[in-house]
């Protein structure tokens, strides 16, 4: 262990950092640029071919970070797992998605984690970083890689630090981000601190993985059901013929007690769909059902529907033509993953709308049933729609332009804040 400890303190542990995604590729260029040797290892061959052109699939990692790294060999992709036998530290930024609804896909965890035990060597520091239920570290990951012959704790060291990368948040970087870590033993959890404090100024330690793991669910389901309450907050008021935005700054105002969160089409990413539903599904297996994450994921699934409807009903007769402005998750983020816009589209063209869009980010959406161009964004074409429904309020769009041109602005996200038009219909 002592050995290990002071290779990562004088930097000369070589990292591997297994899935070079939105979390694995910033990971794996901040520790380089701190430093490191780190190898990014990923099957998808594209991103691979990309790293080495020295080119960038993430707006959160400069081609230049990439680029100057590649050249001073501190930095290489590579498809070949085999390498994993040349390294001190592994890191895994694997995805996690859903099987079903309530029910987790840990696959991706365990071809990386059999792959670890193939190449496995004495003295190796092993993360999970990917997000998952509470109990993954100890009760899968420690048992797979047992069956290399190596015992943690004396063979090699095992910890959980949950990724919290925000993407497209300039402010918060990978960098300036506390850690979380629980390893399996003190030894665990002192080495995984010693290796975040070379790029992460703050290392909290608590005491075990399962501790960590349900760090990350707590964090991630306490917006999933603030969302979901002003969600539900929108729908009220606009009953009741109140302006939800006008009630949150009002609320904001308070100095303790309060923390604003904003209704919107629904919520998207991995995170905030998905993590909650990992700790509903675990929670389940020991007897507890959790009401607040089945209703808060139910209410914020619901939103498109009830978006569309609340457009069908500014018409006498049934409204045709809706663009959608942006497709995306989030704001000026160039990520569809689980995206609202793209399900309030889908579900617009099965209830037999004509659907368009625009999104300055995403010139072609080919997802499923989908197959669309984004259109050109002028206020001849504009004219055209019997509805605008705002979407994403990415920044650099004419909104004046196309609230001067629309016959109604559906804005679902306040891109008009305390703007007063007969136009604007609001969430």
């Amino acid at each position: 262990m002592q050995k290990l400890k002071r290779k990562i303190i004088s930097k000369k542990a070589k990292i591997a950092v297994i899935g070079l995604g939105y979390v694995g590729l910033p990971l794996a260029v901040s520790f380089a640029k701190a430093g490191f040797m780190v190898l990014g290892l990923d099957n998808n061959k594209s991103r691979v071919d990309r790293i080495r052109k020295g080119k960038s699939y993430i707006k959160d990692v400069a081609v230049k970070d990439i680029t100057s790294l590649i050249r001073k060999k501190t930095f290489q992709a590579s498809t070949d797992l085999s390498l994993l036998k040349q390294v001190d530290v592994v890191l895994i930024c694997v995805p996690t998605p859903l099987k079903r609804k309530y029910t987790p896909d840990i696959s991706y965890i365990v071809s990386a984690v059999k792959t670890i035990g193939k190449f496995m060597t004495k003295d190796k520091l092993i993360i999970l970083e990917s997000t998952t239920y509470p109990g993954t570290t100890e009760e899968l990951i420690k048992p797979l890689l047992e069956k290399s012959g190596m015992k943690s704790e004396k063979d090699f060291y095992l910890a959980f630090s949950p990724e919290r990368i925000d993407p497209g948040n300039k402010k918060y970087p990978v960098t300036k981000i506390p850690k979380v870590v629980g390893g399996l033993s003190e030894a665990s959890s002192s080495l995984a601190k010693v290796l975040y404090r070379k790029i992460v100024n703050k290392v909290h330690v608590v005491s075990s993985p399962r501790a960590a793991e349900m760090t990350k669910l707590l964090e991630n389901t306490f917006r999933l059901i603030n969302i979901g309450w002003v969600n539900e907050a929108a729908m009220m008021c606009d009953k009741l013929g109140i302006n939800i935005w006008e009630v949150i700054e009002a609320a904001k105002t308070k100095p303790f007690g309060f923390m604003p969160f904003y209704p919107s089409l629904g919520v998207g990413g991995h995170c905030i769909p998905d993590d909650p539903l990992y700790l509903f599904w675990k929670a389940r297996h020991h007897g507890v059902s959790s009401k607040f994450i089945k209703l808060s994921a139910d209410i914020n699934e619901k939103i498109p529907e009830y978006i569309l409807t609340r457009v069908e009903g500014l018409f006498k007769k049934k409204v045709k033509k809706i663009l959608v402005l942006g497709a995306t998750y989030k704001k000026d983020v160039k990520d569809l993953r689980r995206s609202p816009a793209v399900k309030f589209i889908e579900t617009a063209k099965k209830r037999g709308h004509s659907v368009s869009y625009f999104d300055p980010l995403i010139p072609y959406l080919e997802m499923g049933a989908l197959h669309l161009k984004s259109i050109k964004l002028n206020s001849k074409a504009i004219k055209q729609f019997d509805c605008v429904v705002i979407a994403v309020a990415h920044t650099g769009v004419n909104y004046r332009m196309i609230l001067d041109s629309a016959r109604y602005v559906f804005d679902a996200c306040n891109a008009y804040k305390g703007k007063k038009n007969s136009k604007i219909i609001v969430l």
